[in-house]
C-alpha cells in the first residue's frame, strides 16, 4: 500500500528540523491519502450490501433521457452512445484537475504565508473525506459503468475502470486514467461523489480568503467541469454528484460553524497554527 511510503517520507521530514513546519502542515493532507488507502483492508461491500439496481432506477427516474428507440437512459448511458473527441479531451483535462488543484491551492496558502486560511481549508478537506469515506460503508453504491458493463450483480474484488476517461488515453495514446485507476482502492463507493465535492471545497475557501477573481473564476469553471465529467465520462450518476456537493457543503457548514467554535478547538487551531 502507498500510504506505507507516505507514513515513511513524513517521518523523515518530521526528523529533519529544516522540513518539520511543513511536514506538521501537511498532517491533514497525510491522515487523508492514508485513510483512503487503508479502505482497502475493509471493503465497503464486507460492511453493507452493495445497491447497483436502486441506484440506477432512481438515476433514471430522475434524471432518465428518452432514447430514439423508446427507451429511456440514464445520462451516463446517454454520453456513452453521444460522445466526441474535444469533449473528451475537456473531460481528461477537468477530471486530472480532482485533487492536484485542491493540492496546489493549499500549498499556496502556505506558502504564502495565509497559515490560518490554509490549515482551515486542509482541516475542511479532511473533515469532508472523512464524511464521504463513513458514507461509503454505509451505503456502497456501484457506478454507472459498472452496470453498464457488468448488469446488476454485485461481483466482489471487481478491478477499477477507466469507463469514457478511457476515450482520452486513447486520443493521446498514454494510459494516464488506466494507470490511475488501475489502483482504486473500492470500486463499490460512487456515493456521494468526491470528486464532485473537492472544488467546491476549494471554491468556497477561495472565496473566504479573499483570492484574486480570475483564480476564483477559474475554480468554478474547473468545478462544473468536473461535475460535467463525472457524469458524461460514466463515473457518477447525477445523484452522486448532487450528493457529493451536499457532502461538501454540509461537511464545510459544521465544520466552520459548529466545530471551529468549541473552545477547545478553536484553541488547539491556534496552537497548530502557531506551530507550522
Amino acid at each position: 500500500m502507498y500510504s506505507l511510503y507516505l507514513i515513511i517520507l513524513y517521518a523523515v521530514l518530521v526528523a529533519c528540523r529544516p522540513t518539520r513546519k511543513i511536514a506538521l502542515a501537511l498532517t491533514p493532507w497525510l491522515i487523508f491519502g492514508c485513510s483512503y488507502d487503508w479502505m482497502r483492508l475493509l471493503p465497503n461491500y464486507e460492511v453493507n450490501p452493495i445497491d447497483v439496481r436502486g441506484l440506477y432506477e432512481a438515476e433514471k427516474s430522475l434524471f432518465g433521457i428518452a432514447a430514439a428507440d423508446g427507451g429511456v437512459l440514464t445520462p451516463c448511458e446517454f454520453f456513452a452512445r453521444h460522445h466526441a473527441p474535444l469533449a473528451d479531451i475537456m473531460a481528461g483535462v477537468f477530471y486530472l484537475c480532482w485533487v492536484p488543484v485542491p493540492i496546489a491551492f493549499a500549498l499556496w496558502l502556505y506558502f504564502k504565508g495565509d497559515r490560518r486560511h490554509y490549515l482551515r481549508f486542509s482541516i475542511a478537506f479532511l473533515f469532508v473525506n472523512l464524511l464521504g469515506f463513513c458514507c461509503y460503508y454505509i451505503h456502497p453504491a456501484a457506478p454507472p459503468w459498472y452496470v453498464m458493463n457488468y448488469g446488476f450483480e454485485p461481483i466482489l474484488n471487481t478491478p477499477g475502470n477507466t469507463a469514457g476517461l478511457a476515450r482520452f488515453d486513447q486520443l493521446l495514446g498514454i494510459p494516464v486514467f488506466h494507470s490511475i485507476y488501475a489502483n482504486n482502492s473500492n470500486i463499490f463507493a460512487a456515493v456521494p461523489s468526491l470528486h464532485a465535492a473537492y472544488m467546491l471545497i476549494t471554491l468556497v475557501y477561495a472565496v473566504m480568503s479573499r483570492q484574486r477573481k480570475w483564480l476564483i473564476t477559474a475554480f468554478a469553471i474547473i468545478m462544473v467541469g468536473i461535475w460535467w465529467t463525472a457524469v458524461y465520462a460514466g463515473h457518477h450518476y447525477v445523484i452522486d454528484v448532487l450528493l457529493g456537493i451536499i457532502t461538501a457543503i454540509i461537511g464545510t457548514y459544521i465544520l466552520e460553524k459548529w466545530l471551529m467554535n468549541i473552545p477547545a478547538i478553536s484553541r488547539f487551531m491556534g496552537k497548530y497554527e502557531a506551530s507550522i
